[in-house]
């Protein structure tokens, strides 16, 4: 970790690299990955089972791709009572809060009934990808599904890895909470070409979600167009701002929570306050020794780790906005006064009893964030993500006379003359 002065000769190429984080291209697998793609495309479950024998070691049949009810079974009998009744409880918050972006349909008709609107339905087959690497994430599970049950969606299939033959427990039964029934054993690139293109024995789907590694990510990136995808998902991203409030503790332990996902996650403190930068320099040091993940921390925090002080609170958010974070806490007296300030953030946490950690697992609001900067345009998955919208448009006879002749000349103007013959065909006396 490297405490900073903003004030300090050089300091911007340093803040360049916090910025700019997003350029380090993903496209270093791109070879390999589109030969997978290539193959999914072409062979199907010939080419699916092949790749996770070669990338999982889990040599897998058409038969055994699809998990059975028997799993479910299974799985609940590997689980603590305890664990399960949270996942419920997680479950629970997490659609209560994603309820409330729902859209609906509507129409308005002016003077002249001319009738004109949206309509809102659901994308009918969205498929989840589910990492199962370095951690297992039930939560993602219900971050990825519960919107897309909320927005209606008719059809979910879920892919997840496999750890010598088995998904971990959790992950299972979070998706039999949600009544999630079509999983399947496969992680990977092949797991999203299987989701985009089809197999024999996966049928495609309209949409992916969900985080994964950096062959994941290549693989969504490469199959979007032909299906949707949500995001293009980096390392995890924590950006605390802190007065003089700041509790060192706290806030050196926010800052872990995220360093410990990979050792690429950024985790940035700015405060105007030397004397708290220092102190929570020294809490690092001193609670990371305590971590089971503690190597990974390390790497993180050597690469990714900074901490700024800057001239006031004015400039923090500046920066903040210029970072663009995927997950900010506004660790400050006043964080409500602040809130309005901030223009880019993926999620942000107010004060200093609400830690990045509980938007993680049962806040409500979707831990699926924009990462690399991309809050500047991009927002957390939502409900939205999982709808199309339809435009309706309605004219009458006495609406098309009133605007007929004005499209006329406007098809004309561009060139288009069977553009304008369609408006003349219908008795215009232009």
């Amino acid at each position: 970790m490297k405490i900073i002065n903003t004030n300090d000769k050089g300091v911007r190429e340093s803040l360049k690299r916090i910025i700019n984080r997003s350029d380090q291209s993903i496209g270093c697998v791109d070879k390999t990955v589109l030969k997978i793609l290539r193959d999914l495309k072409r062979h199907g479950n010939k080419a699916l089972i092949k790749y996770t024998e070669t990338y999982d070691g889990v040599k897998l049949s058409p038969s055994s791709l699809k998990l059975r009810k028997k799993d479910i079974k299974k799985a609940y009998q590997k689980t603590d009572p305890r664990l399960v009744y949270i996942l419920k409880e997680a479950a629970k918050r997490i659609e209560r809060f994603h309820k409330r972006q729902r859209e609906k349909s509507w129409l308005f008709t002016d003077k002249r009934g001319v009738t004109l609107g949206q309509t809102i339905n659901p994308i009918r087959r969205v498929g989840i990808y589910v990492p199962g690497g370095k951690a297992s994430y039930p939560s993602s599970v219900l971050m990825n599904a519960i919107p897309a049950k909320v927005a209606g969606v008719e059809e979910i299939v879920m892919c997840a890895p496999t750890k010598e033959g088995d998904i971990n427990p959790y992950v299972i039964v979070a998706a039999d909470i949600i009544d999630i029934e079509e999983i399947y054993f496969v992680g990977g690139a092949q797991a999203i070409g299987a989701m985009a293109y089809g197999t024999e024995s996966i049928k495609r789907v309209d949409k992916i979600v969900g985080p994964g590694n950096i062959y994941v990510a290549t693989a969504k990136k490469l199959v979007y167009g032909h299906v949707d995808i949500d995001m293009i998902a980096g390392p995890s991203e924590i950006v605390i701002l802190a007065d003089k409030s700041g509790k060192p503790d706290y806030i050196a332990a926010d800052l872990l929570s995220q360093a410990e996902h990979d050792e690429m996650a950024l985790t940035v403190l700015i405060t105007p306050e030397k004397g708290l930068a220092n102190d929570v320099l020294r809490e690092l040091n001193i609670q990371k020794e305590k971590l089971s993940r503690k190597e990974i921390i390390k790497k993180s925090l050597d690469k990714n780790g900074w901490i700024l002080v800057v001239k006031d609170l004015k400039e923090g958010i500046s920066l903040v906005n210029e970072i663009a974070p995927e997950h900010l806490e506004l660790f400050v007296l006043k964080p409500f006064d602040l809130l309005k300030e901030v223009k880019n953030a993926g999620a942000i946490f107010l004060g200093s009893d609400t830690p990045e950690v509980l938007g993680d697992y049962m806040a409500g609001p979707n831990h699926v964030l924009p990462t690399g900067g991309t809050s500047r345009f991009f927002s957390p998955l939502g409900v939205y993500d999982f709808i199309k919208r339809s435009n309706v448009v309605f004219f009458t006879d006495k609406g098309f006379k009133e605007i007929g002749e004005k499209v006329f000349h406007f098809a004309n103007l561009e060139g288009l003359d069977a553009h304008a013959h369609s408006i003349k065909i219908r008795g215009l006396n232009s």
